[in-house]
C-alpha cells in the first residue's frame, strides 16, 4: 500500500472511529491527550503526515479497535488479535523440576495481589508425603526440588506484606478426601495428614491467604495465577501460555473475581469444611475391620 493510501485510509478511519465515540471531535481530542488543532490537521486531506505511534495507540484504545486496523494493516477492528499476538508468549517446560519461572514471578510481584486458581490442590499447602507421591515416578530428586519450591512459596505467603487469592471447585477436595482419581494409592493416613495440615495453614495464614471453592458443576476454571498486573500464567500442561499486556491480565483479573462471586464456600468456612472431610475418613479401626471381614468373605 502506498503512503497516501495509508494516510487516506487511516483518516477515514479516524473518522469512524470518532463517529462511533459518540464524542466530538474536541472531546475525543482531549480523551486522547491532543488538543483539536492537531487532530483537525490529522483529518486534513492535505495532510499527508501519520501521527505518532503513541498517539495512534490513544486513539485505538479511546476507539477500542486495534492499531493495525486503524492504519489499514487489516481488515479486523477488533484488537484481540493484536493484542494477544504482541503481549502473549508460549513457555515450554512447564511445571518440571528445575522450573523456577513461578518462584521469579512470585518475587516480581511482591506486593501485589496474587490470584491463584490450582490444578489440584494448592501447592504450598501440600505435605511432603502427597508431593513426594505426586512425583514418585519422577527419580530421587525431583521431589526435594519440588518441596523446596513448596516451601519457599509458604514463606511468601508468610510475609507480611503478602495478599494471595486461590480460587478452586471444593470437588477437588472431596476427591482427595476419598481418594479418587489420582489419589486412589495414597493411603488414608496420608490423606487425613494433609486436610489436617491444610486445616492448620488456611487457620495460620488467613487473612493474608484467602481459598475460595466454588461449584465444579457449575463452573469451569483452567489453573492459572495472575501476578498483580505484572503477568498472568495459565498452565497447560507442559506450556505456560504467560500474558503480560495490559488489557489480557485484566481480563484474567475479571475472569478470577467472577469464579469468587460464584463461590459457595467462603475462606472462614474452609476450616469447617476440612473438619467434615477428616470425620468422615475411616478410623484405623474401622479400616482393619473391614480388611478381616474382607478375608473372612474371602
Amino acid at each position: 500500500m502506498e503512503r497516501n493510501e495509508v494516510g487516506t485510509l487511516f483518516r477515514e478511519r479516524l473518522g469512524e472511529v470518532i463517529e462511533k465515540s459518540g464524542l466530538s471531535r474536541s472531546a475525543f481530542a482531549s480523551a486522547i491527550g491532543l488538543d483539536r488543532s492537531t487532530l483537525s490537521q490529522l483529518l486534513s486531506p492535505e495532510n499527508e503526515r501519520l501521527p505518532r505511534a503513541e498517539t495512534v495507540i490513544a486513539m485505538a484504545r479511546q476507539g477500542a479497535v486495534s492499531t493495525d486496523w486503524l492504519l489499514g494493516v487489516n481488515q479486523e477492528p477488533s484488537p484481540g488479535a493484536e493484542l494477544v499476538s504482541a503481549a502473549m508468549e508460549i513457555e515450554p517446560g512447564a511445571g518440571g523440576p528445575t522450573d523456577a519461572r513461578l518462584d521469579r514471578w512470585h518475587k516480581e510481584a511482591e506486593g501485589y495481589k496474587i490470584r491463584y486458581v490450582p490444578s489440584s490442590l494448592p501447592d504450598l499447602l501440600k505435605t511432603e508425603d502427597v508431593i513426594r507421591y505426586e512425583y514418585r515416578d519422577y527419580g530421587t530428586l525431583v521431589p526435594d526440588a519440588r518441596l523446596e519450591q513448596a516451601e519457599a512459596r509458604l514463606a511468601y505467603s508468610r510475609l507480611p506484606e503478602t495478599d494471595m487469592e486461590v480460587c478452586s471447585a471444593f470437588q477437588s477436595i472431596e476427591s482427595f478426601a476419598r481418594g479418587e482419581g489420582i489419589w486412589r494409592d495414597l493411603p488414608v493416613a496420608v490423606r487425613r495428614e494433609q486436610l489436617k495440615h491444610m486445616r492448620k495453614l488456611c487457620d495460620e495464614l488467613y487473612p493474608t491467604f484467602r481459598w475460595f471453592l466454588f461449584d465444579g458443576l457449575q463452573r469451569y476454571a483452567a489453573p492459572v495465577t495472575i501476578f498483580g498486573p505484572k503477568r498472568a500464567a495459565l498452565y497447560v500442561g507442559t506450556m505456560y501460555f504467560v500474558f503480560t499486556g495490559t488489557e489480557q491480565i485484566r481480563v484474567l483479573t475479571r475472569y478470577f473475581d467472577d469464579l469468587i462471586r460464584a463461590a459457595v464456600v467462603q475462606p472462614p468456612d474452609i476450616i469447617d469444611l476440612i473438619d467434615g472431610l477428616i470425620m468422615r475418613l475411616p478410623s484405623p479401626q474401622e479400616k482393619a475391620g473391614a480388611k478381616s471381614a474382607s478375608s473372612v468373605e474371602g
